[in-house]
């Protein structure tokens, strides 16, 4: 059984994501709280496999309160948001950061889409791994070693990625420490509740020195910029750069797919593309990160350590698609190293 505890400052609302919820038969709703406040002395008391939470709240908000379990009684966490306004948005990224998982929209009914998309996550959230935010902050173990760079002769014209469960704060790593020479343009996949791509982006932008922007339908992709696969849409990049949306199936129950990225841009550059696949539930990517290693790309996986999920990249793993396997700091001075030593 999978034990949650709801958090959301609504009556009505924990009654309804309890009674959603309390549906399967593999999920029981052992609590619900008010507030922070009341979720933080739930689980002094008590064990659960995941919690729920909402942002905006009196009090302790969902973004402090995630941060203080995340540091004394890790366990992963659904945010839930109610709003789209720019604050919440900023507070809910801020949440992932402190150690979320994933993040949801409110379901606004007891079936459809986003219930099922509520209980999906959280019974992948239940599978996930977390450990204890009060460790070392951001970047801080990024420079504790010396770093090993592979010796490499490719000319790389491309980089491509995908990410899911626990992947914005790897994607978000992974950014910051490119540095603002670094000469190639990127497409990411990022796994998203339709509605937060943006927010995403936008959070990307405040810790990476490229500019980062959604990819649109018809952009000659630059050096040197970051581009993220809108809600809902296939990207895929064509001969000459160019960026292309398409409405085609999902693959792997997902569109935007790594997989789709991954195949146009080894289709369009040859073995000159760097793959990366990052924290993630499921295999979108892996079988295509292996294609671009035997075409001679540059391939990287996150590795299980540093992974929320080591769903996507120990699937490429495991085909033998991953030529090196690392931390989301380290890949990036790693290709950065590489790069910009042509």
């Amino acid at each position: 059984m999978i034990d949650v505890l709801v958090v959301d400052d609504s009556a009505v609302l924990r009654k309804y994501l309890e009674h959603l919820l309390r549906r399967e038969p593999d999920i029981r709703v052992v609590g619900q709280a008010a507030s922070g406040e009341e979720a933080l002395d739930f689980l002094e008391e008590n064990t659960v496999h995941v919690v729920t939470m909402d942002i905006h709240m009196d009090g302790m908000d969902g973004f402090e309160a995630t941060r203080r379990i995340m540091a004394l009684r890790p366990v992963p966490i659904v945010v839930i948001s109610s709003g789209w306004e720019p604050l919440e948005l900023e507070k809910t990224f801020q949440a992932m950061a402190a150690g979320a998982v994933a993040i949801l929209p409110k379901p606004d009914s007891l079936s459809g889409e986003r219930a099922a998309e509520l209980v999906k996550t959280v019974r992948e959230a239940a599978a996930t791994q977390v450990r204890s935010r009060i460790s070392k902050p951001p970047g801080a173990a990024a420079h504790c070693s010396a770093l090993v760079v592979p010796v490499s002769d490719r000319a790389l014209r491309i980089v491509v990625g995908g990410a899911s469960t626990g992947g914005p704060v790897a994607v978000r790593t992974f950014l910051s420490e490119l540095p603002r020479e670094f000469s190639l343009p990127i497409l990411l996949v990022q796994h998203m509740s339709p509605g937060f791509t943006p927010g995403f982006v936008k959070w990307l932008k405040g810790s990476s020195s490229l500019p980062v922007e959604l990819a649109a339908e018809g952009t000659r992709i630059s050096s040197g910029r970051v581009y993220v696969a809108p809600d809902g849409r296939h990207t895929e990049v064509l001969s000459g750069g160019v960026v292309h949306l398409t409405d085609a199936p999902p693959e792997h129950g997902v569109r935007p797919s790594a997989s789709r990225l991954f195949r146009s841009a080894l289709e369009s550059f040859g073995g000159a593309v760097a793959g990366i696949l990052l924290s993630g539930m499921g295999e979108d990517g892996a079988a295509e990160l292996r294609r671009i290693r035997e075409s001679g790309g540059l391939t990287f996986a996150q590795d299980e350590e540093s992974s929320v999920a080591w769903g996507m990249p120990g699937a490429a793993v495991r085909y033998g698609g991953a030529e090196h396997v690392l931390p989301p700091h380290r890949i990036a001075q790693v290709l950065a190293r590489i790069v910009l030593e042509k």
